[in-house]
């Protein structure tokens, strides 16, 4: 909790969903574009209300943020979500930018009444460049999270806490093979109307954003590409991302994996550590519910946990971390789950986090090397004119 002179402030991704759902609808939600806002002359411009929500801050994107997308990409990104506030019954919701966010914009022109202006101190600093020229030769992690609900004990900011904690470890455990962009805290949740406070940047949206961070990068001479999804929600559209990218830039390798903690490394590790059986792992659940035990237990309620492991399963399609069967399915979240948790919670601990994470983290530092390994070796090849690519070069 933030106070001003006349207004608290509270961190809308440090709620749970049941919480959110009792704010007055009335209550200002605030998106910021970056950060180091002052607070006073936000309160001043919103007429000094008791409280106002303070969601994630949205890293990049916009002009001037380092890493530009074009404004009707951007634009289209941000509105969806905050149209996931409106969507829950807010009337007062907002994007607060930088005061000299070109007024010309796509942007600004598209939804101005949304839009509140204040300085930011990145406005006097020199052109800063995400990620900077000198890392094109390493490999760009782009973790994104969420902000999404995550049942009665756990903060809607369990996504981006998790992702963001593997690409700093991944950075740190390989710094000269990797550079990571700040963390993204919004992705896609189909199912948002189930459950109070989710947001959803929209699937198209989402896909037109991240091919978009690509091209922006790959025009600057960066050809790998890691990203890093800590939502399952994202990981189908991320697929498109993937497959898109390689169509339009030749000469990058682009990858993404399903979620962390689930390839070779984070399947083993999950197998030696885990108390619950099959279903015990999906969503704020033993896995999610450990992880954030030991990156942020400030956070977690665990005298409210809930198990809900009542998924409908058959044979080929059932609920767990790493998703069995061979069928592919969204039905509505309230089919299997009272509270928002699929899992069991309850078996977490902090010190399974801690050995999760550890796995997590050696398992991106080995998708590192091998996504150096893939471009060197088909650079090569190219080269060396193989196949078609005589013709092309």
């Amino acid at each position: 909790m933030m106070t001003t002179r006349n207004s608290s402030f509270f961190k809308y991704d440090e709620m749970t969903w049941d919480a959110v759902a009792e704010l007055p609808r009335d209550t200002p939600l605030v998106l910021p574009l970056g950060s180091d806002f002052n607070l006073d002359l936000l309160a001043d411009q919103l007429s000094n209300p008791p409280r106002i929500g303070l969601l994630p801050a949205f890293p990049f994107g916009w002009r001037g943020s380092g890493l530009e997308v074009p404004d009707v990409i951007f634009g289209q990104y941000i509105f969806n979500l905050l149209d996931s506030l409106r969507d829950d019954g807010f009337s007062k919701v907002f994007c607060l930018a930088p005061q000299g966010l070109d007024p010309q914009s796509g942007f600004l022109c598209g939804n101005s009444s949304a839009v509140l202006r204040l300085p930011h101190k990145s406005l006097y600093q020199s052109k800063l460049f995400l990620p900077a020229d000198e890392e094109c030769e390493k490999v760009i992690l782009m973790p994104i999270g969420h902000t999404e609900q995550h049942g009665y004990h756990l903060p809607l900011s369990v996504d981006t806490i998790i992702i963001d904690s593997i690409a700093r470890g991944t950075v740190s455990a390989m710094p000269t093979r990797s550079c990571s962009l700040p963390v993204m805290p919004y992705g896609v949740s189909t199912h948002r109307s189930s459950f109070a406070a989710t947001m959803n940047a929209g699937g198209r949206a989402f896909e037109d954003f991240w091919v978009s961070v690509i091209d922006a990068l790959a025009a600057r001479g960066f050809d790998r590409f890691y990203l890093m999804s800590g939502h399952g929600g994202n990981s189908s559209f991320l697929v498109n991302v993937v497959k898109y990218a390689g169509e339009r830039h030749r000469r990058i390798f682009c990858a993404t994996a399903f979620l962390h903690t689930s390839g070779r490394v984070g399947a083993a590790a999950l197998e030696k550590h885990r108390a619950s059986r099959l279903g015990g792992m999906g969503h704020a659940c033993e896995l999610e519910t450990s992880y954030l035990l030991h990156l942020r237990p400030d956070l977690c309620r665990m005298d409210r946990v809930v198990d809900e492991t009542d998924f409908v399963a058959t044979p080929d399609y059932y609920m767990d971390w790493i998703e069995g069967g061979s069928l592919v399915a969204n039905p509505p979240w309230d089919d299997d789950t009272k509270t928002g948790a699929y899992g069991a919670g309850s078996m977490a601990t902090a010190e399974k986090g801690r050995l999760w994470l550890e796995a997590a983290i050696e398992e991106k530092a080995d998708h590192v090397e091998q996504i150096h390994e893939q471009h060197i070796r088909r650079e090569k090849r190219r080269k060396e004119g193989y196949g078609l690519w005589g013709k092309f070069i």
